[in-house]
Order: C-alpha cells, then structure tokens, then sequence
C-alpha cells in the first residue's frame, strides 16, 4: 500500500500567488483605512465637531464620525444623540451579523445603511441630489476609490448642504 500524495508543480504556484492576493488585500485594506479616517478627521474639523474629530482614527468606532457628519439637525446636542443611537444600531447589527442565518441579513442591511450614510455625507459636499447619487454609483464601481479621491478633495471644505 502506498500512500503517498502526488503534488504537482501547480500547487505550489497558486498556493504563492494566494499568499500574495491575501497580502495585497491586506495592505489595499491598510491604505483604504487610513485615507478614510483621514477624510472623516479633517471633514468633522472642517465642519466644526473637531473636539471628537479624533475618533476617525479608532478602528470600528469611526462609523461615529460618518454618521456626525450626516446627522440632520440644528441643535448640537441632538446631531451627537443621534449619531451615538445610528452608531449603536450599526454595532447592534455587526453584533447580529455573525448569527448565521439571520447574519446574512443583517449584513445587508448594515452595508445599505452605511451606503446611504455615504450618500447622505456625498450629499453634504455636493448639495446636490444627482450628483451624489452618480458619485454613489461611481464609488460602487470603482471600489471605494472615488470616494476616497472626491473625499481627500473635498474634506477641507464646509458643507453646502
């Protein structure tokens, strides 16, 4: 009997270049981390929340920040509570996603809200409707990287909206 295991040439091949796809994700993931927090650090000093601005630069609490900058209110007090109820649905919802059938859903429903809070925070730059829903539409095609240029140009700006 014999029992040895036939490798061939190939499988070390794609076995390097999985390594490698996994490593370039890695740093892509890095990078895209960094330009967001800091769009979301220099836009909430820009628009006048520079006391939490510091946030932004905290992984998984940062949602705080996007869901400040797209809070709609006069009042101060009102645009921070809403933004701690948003941010704790989010968690509620990161929380859930790890069930595993209800996780599924839950995972939708938490890339849609982040996704309209985009929308909502492209809205405030642009202020306009249109323009923001084709700077989504962009944003999904390009994998995050226009909202990660429309951003760097945009987060030294105060709202127009």
């Amino acid at each position: 009997m014999s029992y040895d295991s036939y490798y061939s040439d190939y499988d070390a091949v794609f076995g390097g270049l999985l390594i490698i796809a996994i490593l370039v994700g890695i740093i892509l993931a890095i990078i895209g981390y960094f330009v967001s927090a800091l769009i979301f650090y220099m836009t909430s000093k820009t628009n006048g929340f520079s006391d939490v601005a510091y946030i932004a630069w905290i992984p998984l609490v940062n949602i705080y920040s996007l869901f400040l900058l797209t809070a709609n209110s006069d009042d101060d007090t009102t645009i921070r509570a809403i933004a701690k109820k948003y941010t704790l649905i989010y968690f509620g919802l990161l929380i859930v996603s790890f069930i595993p059938v209800i996780g599924i859903i839950a995972s939708i429903v938490m890339a849609g809200f982040v996704l309209y809070y985009s929308y909502r925070l492209l809205y405030r730059w642009t202020g306009e409707t249109g323009k923001a829903v084709l700077y989504i539409i962009l944003t999904f095609i390009t994998g995050g990287l226009f909202f990660a240029i429309y951003g760097l140009m945009r987060m030294n700006r105060p709202f127009n909206a």
